[in-house]
């Protein structure tokens, strides 16, 4: 069974999609892109900004669930720029300390909102 995951502390979807979902012990985000949640504006400043508003998204919609960083087993990332890869590894391991999650990072041409980074992951519930 799916569960659906919403929080106001995430960005809404801004199409057809939900923020995360939930299939027994997994929780599947969508993309998080770096808004502020409670104003609906991309934060102000580079890559670096950026990353850790969208990263900050991630970590509210996992916790919502239950969850945290900790429990993530899988990201992907994409970003605009492969020259901001050690800007982002930078705030990344911020976030995700020791037992790293796996990961895969992709540079793309256009993000929506035209950002520089959006985020999704894998996690598993806490409580699996």
């Amino acid at each position: 069974m799916k569960e659906i995951i919403s929080t106001p502390k995430a960005p809404a979807a801004i199409g057809p999609y939900s923020q995360a979902n939930v299939v027994g012990n997994m929780i599947f985000t969508s993309g998080m892109i770096p808004i502020i949640p409670e104003t609906g504006a991309i934060i102000e400043g580079g890559i670096k900004e950026q990353a850790t508003q969208a990263i900050s998204n991630l970590i509210a919609l996992l916790e919502e669930t239950g969850s945290d960083a900790q429990s993530v087993v899988k990201t992907t990332v994409f970003i605009k720029n492969m020259d901001d890869f050690a800007a982002v590894n930078e705030v990344y391991a911020t976030f995700f300390t020791d037992a790293y999650p796996s990961r895969s990072c992709v540079e793309v041409a256009r993000l929506p909102k035209d950002v520089l980074i959006e985020i999704e992951a894998i996690a598993l519930k806490k409580d699996a």
